[in-house]
């Protein structure tokens, strides 16, 4: 599949997720599809306040399962749906996804060298402006533009 269909197709199962969600307060973080044929695995990672229960997962995939079989929107024969909980080091990359984290731990690559650094880690101290404040170490932060973040994670500690 071009991966521009591939785009247009998870563009449509997102704004399927989203219309599932609807109503609650869960959000859809990311949708997956994977495989092809009979191999076909949707994946949808869901996120709230508070964190997400078994009981959130399959009302979600009660809910987008019947919103995909009316729209036959997953091409191929058959399909696995798959609804779970981005996790504990869940992937940031939108600026909804560090407005949501700012006082946590994460973990940062930048594109381009900041202070002589590719990597960051630290405490998100605050996000405005398309700008992540990472206090790195007590008393010392770095500004990292948005548009500079190459992956970001939520950094879990015991």
């Amino acid at each position: 599949m071009p991966a521009a269909e591939n785009i247009e197709i998870t563009n449509k199962l997102t704004e399927l997720g989203e219309q599932s969600a609807r109503g609650t307060n869960i959000e859809i973080v990311e949708v997956q599809l994977r495989g092809a044929g009979k191999a076909r695995l949707l994946r949808v990672y869901i996120d709230k306040p508070g964190g997400v229960t078994h009981g959130d997962c399959e009302l979600i995939s009660q809910r987008l399962g019947k919103l995909l079989d009316d729209e036959d929107a997953v091409p191929g024969e058959s399909y696995t749906l798959e609804v779970s909980s981005p996790g504990v080091d869940r992937k940031l990359t939108r600026a909804r996804d560090f407005e949501r984290v700012v006082g946590q731990k994460i973990r940062v690559s930048v594109r381009e060298a900041i202070e002589g650094q590719m990597r960051f880690e630290g405490t998100l101290t605050g996000f405005a402006d398309q700008t992540l404040e990472v206090e790195v170490v007590p008393g010392r932060s770095v500004r990292i533009p948005l548009s500079q973040v190459q992956k970001a994670n939520l950094k879990f500690e015991w």
